[in-house]
């Protein structure tokens, strides 16, 4: 293991010297030694979360065109920050980031907290973004540990625990080399490192400020590190999800629950998402009992719809159908929208998934 205790200031140093002269260029990120917006900081942050900066750079500047302080944000509607959010996933993050607006809006007169403690307190914001706003935003020499500094750090020092376990363990080692000054500028260095020279696969060692304080660069093994846990299998959940017409060209819409996977959002209606395969009738008779016979005689089927969550695979079955005077409390909750219009509502990537499915006939 190469040991960086004493050379802890020329590793810092190298980081930050390169980190000046090619630090990337972010919506939210100012200029290397120059303080951002905290507001910008907690926005990107929580976008990010398990999100690539190339799916969040347009939202995050679609969501400051909306809501440019985050007064405005706090005063914005749930439904309107659900459906701008529509398509970036983990939509507890939207929900959690309109709360939190609201807390720092009234709570902190718009003014985000730099200590740690404070920060927790905020909806949505757990030890890695408190960590990430306090350096960055505020320059606090907090330890900010990403997937990207993970990686960096497992390879610095060959750490042979596999991840997650190991998360405390490279937590501790990446305290001992971080810097007092310009914390966050070297926190976003190591970002930067790991997504665009520390990569996981093949990592440009030739092109590493660093790589002569690396260990796994010393013993060539770099590819190896950081050492995962085996992926549990994941779960298929079945379900038949409807697009019911009415005679004007309008489908039936519902909202989610608020708590729960996809919170809030908008949906065609599904039966429950489980183990068993259901069959058509067997779906209209859960959901449409009352319009079995009408429903069932017109009901046809489509491509499969496939889509993966963090903890299992889903497998949706179109059916589309129609009714011709169909009654308004068809279903609790249930809205009546035209196909031009589902642009202004809350629709997941699942649902636009459905969409296409229904439409390619």
């Amino acid at each position: 293991m190469v040991q960086l205790a004493s050379s802890q200031k020329s590793f810092s140093a190298a980081i930050l010297n390169w980190y000046d002269a090619h630090a990337r260029k972010l919506p939210w990120r100012s200029p290397p030694g120059m303080q951002p917006d905290p507001y910008h900081v907690w926005l990107s942050e929580i976008m990010l979360q398990q999100t690539t900066v190339v799916t969040v750079g347009p939202y995050f500047e679609k969501f400051l065109n909306l809501w440019p302080t985050v007064h405005a944000l706090a005063a914005a509607s749930l439904d309107d920050v659900l459906t701008a959010w529509a398509g970036l996933g983990y939509y507890a993050r939207a929900r959690n980031l309109h709360k939190c607006a609201i807390a720092v809006s009234i709570e902190f007169g718009g003014q985000f907290p730099k200590d740690r403690d404070n920060l927790l307190s905020l909806p949505g914001v757990g030890p890695y973004t408190a960590a990430a706003i306090s350096a960055i935003a505020f320059d606090k020499p907090e330890v900010v540990v990403d997937g990207n500094i993970e990686r960096i750090v497992s390879r610095l020092y060959r750490i042979t625990t596999p991840l997650p376990a190991a998360k405390k363990e490279i937590t501790e080692f990446a305290s001992k080399i971080m810097p007092r000054r310009r914390a966050g500028d070297y926190a976003q260095a190591l970002m930067d490192i790991g997504a665009t020279i520390c990569t996981p696969r093949t990592p440009n060692c030739a092109a590493c400020p660093v790589s002569r304080h690396c260990a796994a660069f010393a013993a060539g093994d770099m590819a190896q590190f950081p050492v995962k846990a085996p992926k549990k299998v994941k779960p298929t959940r079945r379900a038949v999800v409807f697009w019911l017409e009415r005679s004007d060209g309008a489908v039936l819409l519902r909202r989610r629950e608020e708590k729960g996977l996809l919170g809030g959002m908008m949906e065609f209606p599904s039966t429950d998402w489980g183990e068993e395969t259901l069959s058509i009738e067997m779906a209209i008779m859960r959901l449409f009992p009352a319009h079995f016979q009408a429903l069932a005689g017109q009901a046809a089927q489509k491509s499969l719809v496939r889509h993966t969550f963090t903890h299992f695979h889903l497998e949706l079955q179109p059916v589309v159908t129609s009714l011709e005077a169909p009654d308004e409390t068809i279903l609790p909750g249930g809205q009546w929208v035209k196909p031009e219009e589902f642009g202004s509502y809350a629709l997941p990537t699942l649902m636009n998934k459905v969409a296409r499915a229904v439409a390619k006939g």
